[in-house]
């Protein structure tokens, strides 16, 4: 996944809003809440995109040790369940993509009804 791809794949859902913070990160939100964060993978000479996102206890827990996986970088050490995806090792492009969707469903679930109500979700 490109940044392009990924950009285009989260501008695709509902009621979200992008912007570029934190050291040059693509940050995507659902009613100001992020899902979503996106920057360069370290140490990769690929067109790769590190991606970080909410998820289950169930998801945080298989894929923090999957190759190419880790704890999000600050987000999981608050204890937090994020994740960062920085290489294809374990996790396809449609299964990233997956994990993204369920993101901004876990987040959109945490925001009020009114604001849900607001944003069409």
């Amino acid at each position: 996944m490109t940044l392009d791809d990924y950009n285009a794949f989260c501008g695709a859902l509902k009621a979200t809003s992008h912007v570029v913070q934190w050291g040059n990160s693509h940050v995507w939100k659902v009613g100001g809440k992020v899902f979503a964060v996106g920057g360069w993978a370290k140490d990769s000479d690929e067109d790769v995109v590190a991606v970080s996102f909410k998820c289950s206890d169930i998801v945080f827990e298989v894929l923090r040790a999957a190759p190419g996986c880790q704890p999000a970088p600050y987000l999981a050490s608050r204890g937090m369940t994020w994740i960062q995806c920085y290489d294809r090792s374990s996790v396809t492009t449609e299964e990233l993509q997956g994990h993204i969707e369920a993101s901004h469903a876990l987040v959109a679930q945490g925001l009020t009804k009114k604001l849900r109500a607001e944003l069409g979700l």
